[in-house]
């Protein structure tokens, strides 16, 4: 087992060393002490950090067509319009998908985690992991939990929240009749039994930007020898580098000034001897190939979807890129699903929900 820290709701407007916590230690009883004594308790072990469902919203895509594991940004672009601020000031955590087929997904603001984790760090607490104390209820049924002053709901339930004796009044017409409730007041199993087995289910708060670094291996002692060894050699040998790379240099520029006076057209210049053979040996069947491969993917690929498309337009190197607009993400992901089908390579670069439209860009890469 584990030793989990809990940050209570409390200390919320506090945000300092004195916010209330609670240690669960693998053996022994739960403390509950402010937060810098926690540290001085924990004496640089590493915790399992669990936070109150307040500083939180989950939120469920729509049940998803593919059984394929869709992209994070696809999932983003789902439940946008199910968040009350900007993508960009959010950091999403992506569960399993559930049985119903869709992805829950915890929201947490940027910069308050960042604040929590930096608080941490400056106390000398390390976090492998953070849950939310609402999302490690088991999901096999509905739950409800009288826990440290207030109700939290969870566990089967399509919502994780916590709610006051007041508010649980209004809400619970709403809630299903099999709701089990546990109440430590009367004796009730409290939270804690859950997090010695913690489901599956549950997400976990360090992803993306915030997943734990790598520790480097012991090696530092061979490292520095080498990067020693290294730097003598690169010393010994810098001014015969510098002056074939100022000659390369200048013999490159002067190489795609001609190409360009050549072929005005060609923009973009990313390999040049590999662009001038192109150029000059490019057969005329390729032309045609890529006219076939269009009308195969607007035949079997758009045209069999209710989506409009407003632009088509073609790039040497990238291929078709097809803007259209459809009715939902899943209908996107479906187009992109006939496509891979097709032996097509299919992506979706971007898609943006406005109003009761998905407008997108569909690339397909140009194999000529």
């Amino acid at each position: 087992m584990n030793t989990w820290l809990y940050l209570t709701a409390e200390g919320l407007d506090a945000g300092s060393t004195d916010w209330p916590c609670c240690v669960w230690p693998p053996t022994g009883q739960l403390q509950t002490l402010p937060m810098d004594q926690a540290a001085q308790a924990l004496n640089g072990q590493a915790v399992d950090l669990l936070l109150p469902i307040e500083l939180c919203s989950w939120v469920r895509s729509d049940p998803w067509p593919s059984r394929r594991a869709p992209d994070k940004r696809v999932i983003a672009f789902a439940v946008e319009d199910q968040l009350s601020e900007a993508l960009e000031a959010l950091h999403l955590c992506i569960g399993s998908r559930d049985r119903e087929g869709r992805y829950p997904v915890m929201v947490i603001a940027r910069q308050r985690l960042t604040a929590i984790l930096t608080l941490l760090a400056a106390s000398g607490i390390e976090v492998r992991s953070i849950f939310v104390d609402a999302d490690v209820l088991p999901d096999d049924h509905a739950l409800g939990v009288w826990w440290w002053g207030r109700w939290i709901l969870g566990g089967g339930l399509p919502a994780r929240m916590a709610l006051s004796e007041d508010g649980l009044t209004q809400l619970r017409p709403m809630l299903p009749a099999d709701i089990q409730w546990c109440d430590e007041r009367q004796d009730g199993p409290p939270l804690d039994q859950w997090l010695k087995t913690r489901p599956a289910h549950a997400i976990n708060l360090l992803q993306g930007a915030f997943a734990p670094r790598r520790r480097s291996l012991p090696w530092r002692l061979g490292g520095f020898a080498m990067a020693m060894l290294l730097l003598m050699t690169w010393g010994a040998s810098e001014m015969r580098i510098r002056f074939l790379d100022s000659e390369t240099r200048r013999l490159v520029t002067q190489n795609e000034q001609r190409f360009k006076a050549i072929y005005p057209d060609q923009s973009r210049i990313v390999d040049l001897a590999a662009q001038l053979k192109a150029l000059q040996n490019r057969p005329v069947e390729s032309q045609n190939t890529r006219i076939a491969d269009l009308v195969k993917l607007i035949d079997q690929v758009i045209g069999a979807s209710a989506v409009e498309v407003r632009r088509i337009e073609f790039r040497v190197g990238d291929g078709w890129k097809i803007q259209l607009t459809a009715n939902s993400f899943a209908e996107l992901e479906q187009l992109r699903e006939r496509g891979r089908q097709q032996g097509m390579s299919v992506r979706l670069d971007s898609a943006t929900k406005e109003r009761d439209n998905v407008h997108a860009t569909l690339t397909v890469e140009d194999n000529a």
